[in-house]
This record gives structure tokens, C-alpha cells and sequence, in this order.
């Protein structure tokens, strides 16, 4: 498994918000390369960077500072997403140095779209499933469906499976909250889909991560978790984390 740095991007800073919300603000950084630099340095094998103010444009906004970053991590592979809701963007962000693209609220709202997308980047894309009260969330979490996270993860056909490289499963509630990642959750939506999940929400410190290691999934089922705030504030070490999950 791994541990995931979380690379937030709102006006051109390195951010985390507290449970999506736009107004919640806490600043990390003005120099979103200079913070990847730093988890590679200290070892980080992957990196998940969202694009917070393309997720509510609906469009890319900071495919610039997506280049930088991509130049800062060299061979580390980033996860990109916030607002691909075409193929064109999906594109900008592959043309920015994303190894895979992260798509959401238009793939809910039109399977057909993540299976297009899935065939024109076999995989490449990464399905972002964020659930409220397990309810998937859309439009940067400005709004909530009646459809159950779980249960369209396990609705993938078997023919687009193979070309998607991962499911992000995110709790909402407990995202940028250090309240400690929905176990149960992330148990129920990794043995019911056919695509490997990568945990995020809440992840506050080792607990955390020894507790997800003990679902005792394969690696190729559990990828891995997203950590930000707690890397941020020093409740989580990096290499502490990595170490754990490597045993």
C-alpha cells in the first residue's frame, strides 16, 4: 500500500479544506511545486493533486501549476483531477504530465462518459467516487445524489474494469477533519467493487493506516491512502506512514 501526499490547489496555493467546504480554508503553501518536491524528497511513490478550483468551475484552472508540479516530481506518477467533465480536459491535464486523470461528477451523472473516457485512456483514468452519509457528492461537493457510493462502484461492467486504473473513495464528513478514516466504508466499497480503491477522508495518524492495513486486503484491491491535513500539521510522519504500510 501506499501513502499519498494530498496536493490541494485553490488560487494558486497549497490547501486543504474541511469537508469540501470552499470557505474553509487552510494555507499550506504558496508554491504547490516546492510542497511535491518535498514529499518526493522524503519518498513519496505517488501524488494526488486536485485542481479545488477546476472541480467547481468545471473545467481545468491551474493546468500551469499541474506542469510545474509534474516537473517537481520527475518519475513520481501524479493522480490528477477538478473539473474533468470532457475529454478535452481530461487531455489538458494528461498534456500538464498527469499520469492518471481523476473524473467524478460527470462520470456519475453519465457512466457512458467514464466508459468513453476509460477507452480513450485505458488505464489512465481514475474514478473519484466522494460519498456523504454514503451518498455520492458531485459539482466539488456542492451537491449530493440519492445514489449509493457502494453500489455504483460495484455497477462497473466487467468490460470497462480492466481500463480503469483505480477507484478514490473520499468520506466526505471526515475529509480535512482528522477525525480518522471510515474503516467500515472503505471495507464495504473495496469488497464490492471490481476496480482496486484507494482510501480518503480523515486519515489523522498511524491508527489510521494500521487500521486500513488490517482489512487485510491485497495490495492490487487496496492501493493505497490520501493523507493531507495530518501530513500537513505533523500528526502523520511521511516516512513513518510508508514504512507501515510497506511491512
Amino acid at each position: 500500500m501506499l501513502l499519498i501526499p494530498a496536493i490541494d490547489i485553490q488560487h494558486g496555493r497549497c490547501v486543504r479544506l474541511r469537508q469540501g467546504a470552499a470557505d474553509s480554508t487552510s494555507v499550506y503553501s504558496d508554491d504547490p511545486a516546492a510542497m511535491a518536491k518535498r514529499w518526493v524528497d522524503a519518498g513519496a511513490r505517488r501524488l494526488h493533486v486536485v485542481d479545488l478550483d477546476g472541480a467547481f468551475a468545471g473545467r481545468p484552472v491551474h493546468q500551469h501549476l499541474v506542469e510545474a508540479i509534474a516537473v517537481a516530481a520527475g518519475d513520481v506518477p501524479l493522480q490528477v483531477g477538478g473539473g474533468v467533465r470532457d475529454s478535452a480536459a481530461a487531455q489538458a491535464y494528461v498534456d500538464a504530465g498527469a499520469s492518471q486523470i481523476i473524473v467524478g461528477t460527470r462520470a456519475v451523472e453519465e457512466p457512458s462518459f467514464l466508459t468513453a473516457l476509460a477507452s480513450e485512456w485505458p488505464r489512465r483514468v481514475i474514478l473519484g467516487l466522494d460519498a456523504r452519509d454514503g451518498r455520492l457528492a458531485t459539482y466539488g461537493w456542492t451537491a449530493t445524489s440519492k445514489v449509493d457510493a457502494a453500489d455504483f462502484a460495484a455497477d462497473i461492467a466487467a468490460d470497462i474494469a480492466a481500463d480503469i486504473f483505480a477507484i478514490v473513495y473520499t468520506d466526505i464528513a471526515r475529509d480535512g477533519m482528522l477525525q480518522g478514516v471510515n474503516v467500515a466504508a472503505t471495507r464495504r466499497l473495496a469488497a464490492l467493487s471490481p476496480v482496486p480503491v484507494i482510501a480518503s477522508g480523515g486519515v489523522k495518524n498511524l491508527a489510521d493506516l494500521q487500521a486500513l492495513k488490517a482489512l487485510a486486503l491485497p495490495d492490487e484491491k487496496l492501493l493505497g491512502a490520501i493523507s493531507g491535513a495530518a501530513l500537513y500539521q505533523g500528526e502523520l510522519d511521511f516516512a513513518s506512514g510508508q514504512r507501515l504500510l510497506d511491512r
